[in-house]
């Protein structure tokens, strides 16, 4: 049952048709720099440390696990309203390791879209 609502939710994961055109990018000379972007799948909206940064997870970028990349969104980034599972997110930025090891970017840019509903 858990993984039929993953499968499902990955299959949301496709990007809209403009999503690409508008993404974050790297700059071509920035050595530890990765860009990611797809459907958020997870969320952290309060961490445990309290810095007021938002966690987010989407199905795409392949930078946390295969598929899977952690964007660490700091406060002065956040957006007023916080997004929702299945809304469109990209980022780019370092990449660092988080406080449970994972590898994640530290988004210098960051864009949200919300789904169509």
């Amino acid at each position: 049952m858990a993984l039929e609502a993953l499968l499902a939710t990955l299959a949301l994961a496709a990007p809209t048709a403009g999503a690409a055109a508008t993404a974050p990018r790297c700059p071509p000379d920035a050595g530890n720099c990765r860009a990611a972007q797809g459907r958020i799948i997870a969320m952290e909206r309060v961490d445990p440390d309290g810095d007021g940064d938002l966690h987010v997870v989407i199905a795409g970028g392949s930078v946390t696990l295969p598929g899977i990349t952690v964007l660490d969104v700091s406060r002065r980034l956040r957006p007023k309203r916080d997004p929702r599972i299945g809304d469109w997110a990209a980022g780019a930025g370092p990449v660092y390791r988080g406080s449970f090891g994972q590898r994640q970017i530290e988004v210098v840019r960051v864009v949200f879209r919300p789904r169509r509903r």
